[in-house]
């Protein structure tokens, strides 16, 4: 339960920054959105338990030399990926105008990601 309830915020905090981000756009009809935010939210999901893991380790010296900000750009590079492979393999429709509209989203996304959590409760639960 824990699972789909993470995977409807991510979906969530992605159509929050499709919406207040410019240079992040969705290309189709709007009755195939929610769709589209919720095959996002799995790939980016499923690449954040995969990759995110490997990419902090390989990229910790320059994370510890920038005080973390790194992880936005790892964050950034997770989120161009997902749109690829979401775009590639579920046609999607994401797009991303530029470097700095997908710096943008990531931060959206972080930050309703953080605050739905706070307010759903779904992190301070454990699963026996």
């Amino acid at each position: 339960m824990r699972a789909l309830v993470t995977w409807l915020i991510t979906a969530v905090a992605i159509a929050a920054a499709v919406w207040l981000v410019p240079g992040i756009d969705m290309i189709g009809s709007e009755s195939s959105a929610v769709l589209s935010f919720v095959v996002l939210a799995a790939v980016l999901a499923l690449l954040n338990a995969l990759l995110k893991p490997i990419l902090k380790l390989v990229a910790l010296p320059i994370t510890c030399l920038t005080l973390g900000l790194f992880a936005l750009v790892i964050n950034t590079f997770l989120l161009y990926l997902a749109v690829w492979i979401g775009n590639g393999l579920f046609n999607t429709g994401f797009y991303i105008d530029s470097f700095w509209s997908a710096l943008g989203a990531s931060i959206v996304i972080s930050i309703v990601i953080a605050i739905l959590n706070a307010v759903t409760g779904v992190k301070d639960k454990q699963e026996t």
